[in-house]
């Protein structure tokens, strides 16, 4: 890569934290074998007389958990315990009979077909984040969705019997559906789901500071937000991550180091394996990034930037062209609304991971980091 392009990297990084639109971050990006950027920028916290953000500082990824999960899924499934066919209700009973809602209505007509393990992991189940004002995301609300921490099961449990936004399969929805697959997996396995990524892919791949919370002796490490956001002057609240939580939440629980994840994104790189141990095989993880949305399946709101379909848990890129960064076709990843984000791209041999605490900048971080870390090729 072209030394003097990642000082640029830095300097613009370094630049955002000068003028108060980050607090801090870490960077890292990894070619063709080598880690040839992992730099600590800023404060671990905007609050005076805080610590510098260091290498392993941790952080909490929200989003960047559904990669992991999906995984762990797929997992299951080379196991042959986990058929991605089968229907969600066979494992959660309350999926069972799901309505769709209909506007012309204000009823539910009923499902053409259940949604499946498959949809789930594509966000193709029908189900929303609840985040509009509709009557889906009404019921959601009134269900308390959006504020439940009594665990996977309780979850679930409270969203099978909620409205749909669409027929499963019919469309791409950015919802709670790692959640569900979360709880879904503590049924196929008998365990939480902390437990169950922890046996089968942090402790393999010796991600030590991956977790659903902070221990107290590592709390000093934890890196902080701006208390209020310094575009919208909004007050900005992130996850307690002080403590274990009661909902180990699939879709946006888990607290990472850049360090930690680079070692995941590295076994995805790497066709499922990293320093001898291999969590799946070649082909499972080419089925995870690939699109599994094609022409057939549109992509409702904007959460799914322009050129990019959907795998299971990751963003594909789908053309060179469209998308607002230049990127490889085929490069896939994710990112977390607090404000962290990763790619991976098999063409280029590369990986790179931005994390910082700045949710309200986190459209414009995926954006500006990927072109960046391009910029440097």
């Amino acid at each position: 890569m072209h030394a003097p392009s990642l000082t640029r990297l830095r300097s613009v990084l370094q630049d955002h934290i000068d003028r108060g639109i980050l607090p801090g971050a870490v960077a890292l990006v990894h070619h063709r074998g080598q880690t040839v950027l992992h730099d600590a920028l800023g404060a671990q916290a905007p609050a005076a007389g805080a610590p510098a953000m260091a290498p392993d500082s941790i952080f909490r990824i929200y989003s960047m958990t559904k990669p992991v999960v999906s995984l762990a899924t797929l997992m299951l499934m080379e196991e042959g315990r986990l058929p991605l066919s089968h229907p969600v209700a066979r494992y959660l009973p309350t999926f069972a009979g799901q309505g769709v809602f209909d506007p012309a209505t204000g009823g539910t007509t009923a499902v053409q077909r259940e949604a499946t393990v498959h949809d789930l992991l594509r966000h193709t189940a029908g189900l929303s984040y609840a985040w509009d004002t509709g009557p889906v995301a009404q019921a959601y609300q009134a269900a308390r969705i959006g504020s439940r921490r009594d665990g996977n099961a309780a979850l679930a449990k409270a969203i099978g019997p909620l409205p749909l936004l669409h027929q499963p399969g019919s469309c791409w929805e950015y919802s709670r559906a790692t959640d569900v697959l979360g709880a879904l997996l503590e049924v196929v396995e008998g365990e939480t789901l902390g437990a169950i990524l922890q046996r089968r892919v942090f402790g393999p791949l010796q991600m030590h500071d991956t977790g659903f919370h902070v221990p107290a002796e590592q709390l000093h490490r934890l890196a902080q937000p701006f208390a209020r956001d310094p575009a919208t002057g909004a007050e900005v609240a992130l996850n307690d991550v002080a403590r274990p939580a009661a909902f180990e939440s699939g879709g946006g629980g888990l607290v990472s180091t850049a360090g930690d994840y680079a070692r995941f994104a590295r076994l995805l790189l790497a066709g499922g394996t990293l320093d001898g141990v291999r969590l799946a095989s070649r082909a499972t993880v080419g089925f995870m990034a690939a699109d599994h949305l094609g022409d057939r399946i549109p992509a409702a709101g904007d959460i799914l930037p322009e050129g990019y379909g959907f795998g299971l848990g990751v963003a594909v890129r789908r053309s060179a062209g469209l998308a607002p960064h230049a990127a490889s076709v085929g490069q896939y990843g994710w990112s977390g609304m607090g404000g962290t984000f990763f790619l991976v791209d098999p063409a280029e041999d590369l990986v790179a991971i931005l994390l910082t605490q700045a949710p309200g900048q986190l459209r414009y971080l995926c954006e500006l980091y990927p072109a960046l870390v391009y910029a440097a090729l």
